[in-house]
């Protein structure tokens, strides 16, 4: 069985993709901050593990004990600039790095779209702080020996999941970054349903080998989320 370390464990897409993945036979242990919380991941067929990621002394191979595979779902949700820094780039790199030293192959982060140095947000943007935080996490997580997958949805809604995306495949090879597959509909906002849904799917493939070093650029579409994989799969096997 694959053991996955969940990061961000009570947020709404973590939610969503915990109840998919411990339906298809996944173990999934939930990082989470306030154990009120704990209920909530055990309904959805999840380990609950409380811990304070913020802090940098947060035991992080505890978390990651016995784990396979992290998804980082995990964020300050915006508003507060010193633990935008914290969360989204600093507790990020820790995992990152923890994640290395410990043996987890695989990595899934979930950023967003639009998330690159030259993001072209404002400093004076209050926005500023999270693009920084996401383009330098993201650059670190590309950077380490881990296999990961970023995942980076444009705006997300409540609404129920469609089962269709459209995205943009972006493959790191040797020579840097080629788009190795363009389905894109813009700016299109995506169901949070459905980017768990993606996390869900992606999941087997990186388990399998056949998905990594690799970003999946997501929106609101046409696509239906299997065959947006099931490209993913073949963009990797031909870079």
């Amino acid at each position: 069985m694959t053991h996955i370390a969940l990061f961000g464990g009570h947020g709404k897409i973590a939610l969503l993709a915990t109840e998919q993945l411990t339906q298809a036979g996944y173990a999934v242990r939930s990082v989470i901050r306030n154990p009120e919380q704990a209920d909530a991941i055990r309904a959805r067929g999840a380990e609950p593990f409380v811990a304070d990621i913020e802090q940098p002394e947060t035991d992080f191979a505890a978390i990651l004990d016995g784990i396979d595979l992290v998804i980082w779902s995990a964020g300050a949700g915006g508003g507060n600039p010193a633990r935008t820094k914290a969360v989204d780039l600093e507790a990020a790199k820790r995992a990152i790095d923890a994640a290395v030293k410990h043996g987890v192959r695989d990595f899934l982060n979930v950023s967003y779209k639009g998330a690159r140095p030259d993001h072209g947000v404002e400093q004076d943007n209050p926005f500023w702080h999270y693009a920084e935080a996401k383009a330098k996490s993201d650059a670190a997580l590309r950077a380490s020996e881990l296999d990961w997958v970023i995942l980076a949805p444009t705006s997300l809604t409540l609404e129920t999941g469609a089962g269709e995306v459209d995205a943009e495949i972006t493959v790191q090879d040797s020579s840097g970054f080629d788009a190795a597959l363009r389905i894109d509909s813009g700016g299109t906002p995506i169901a949070r349903e459905d980017v768990a849904t993606l996390i869900a799917q992606l999941v087997p493939a990186m388990v399998e080998g056949r998905v990594h070093h690799v970003t999946v650029t997501a929106t609101g579409g046409t696509t239906p989320i299997p065959d947006v994989v099931a490209a993913t799969v073949e963009a990797v096997r031909e870079a």
